[in-house]
């Protein structure tokens, strides 16, 4: 629950600064911030190091300050991670990097979703299925497509946080509840 409430505040006022340069820069620090979550992830022992206590400030700054040398990052990003340094903060960054995701994708009038189904779709049916949401949603849909055999058939579609499932294994599940209940 902290490190939500931590990672909300950072993703916000990282925000609010690109909403003084435009869209446009708050496409750029998403991206820059895309990069810099999937490292980190790879990395996960960089992680614990900025979960340490023990280790100091400067070191992690040290770090971090070698880490967006190799990548192409503005310098509003830059200070944006010295600052988390600075902050202590640097162990919430991907959780700071997916709220701003989310918060870009509200700017920008985005919703995502995923489909799960029993089979794997090809491209016409998944157009199909896109144009089909898209038309009875406000917004612009992003769609993510998974297979799960378990689900036997029909789709699974989970959208923002919101999940609607037409799949055959639900369907069972709900015929075995009412049998047991005699209807």
């Amino acid at each position: 629950m902290r490190q939500q409430i931590i990672a909300k505040r950072y993703a916000r006022a990282l925000f609010a600064l690109g909403q003084e340069e435009g869209i446009e820069a708050q496409r750029k620090f998403g991206l820059e911030l895309n990069d810099l979550a999937e490292l980190f992830q790879q990395l996960p022992k960089l992680i614990n190091i900025f979960k340490n206590p023990v280790i100091r400030v400067e070191h992690k700054k040290e770090i971090i300050r070698q880490i967006l040398e190799k990548v192409d990052s503005s310098q509003t990003v830059r200070n944006f991670c010295f600052y988390l340094a600075d902050k202590d903060r640097l162990e919430f960054f991907v959780d700071i990097q997916q709220y701003y995701s989310k918060l870009l994708d509200q700017a920008e009038g985005l919703v995502r979703g995923k489909v799960v189904t029993a089979i794997e779709l090809d491209k016409g049916k998944r157009d199909q299925i896109h144009n089909q949401l898209e038309n009875q949603s406000v917004q612009k849909l992003i769609l993510d497509y998974e297979t799960d055999k378990d689900i036997l058939g029909g789709l699974i579609l989970k959208v923002g946080d919101k999940i609607y499932d037409a799949s055959l294994q639900a369907q069972l599940a709900l015929m075995k509840e009412n049998i047991k209940r005699g209807e």
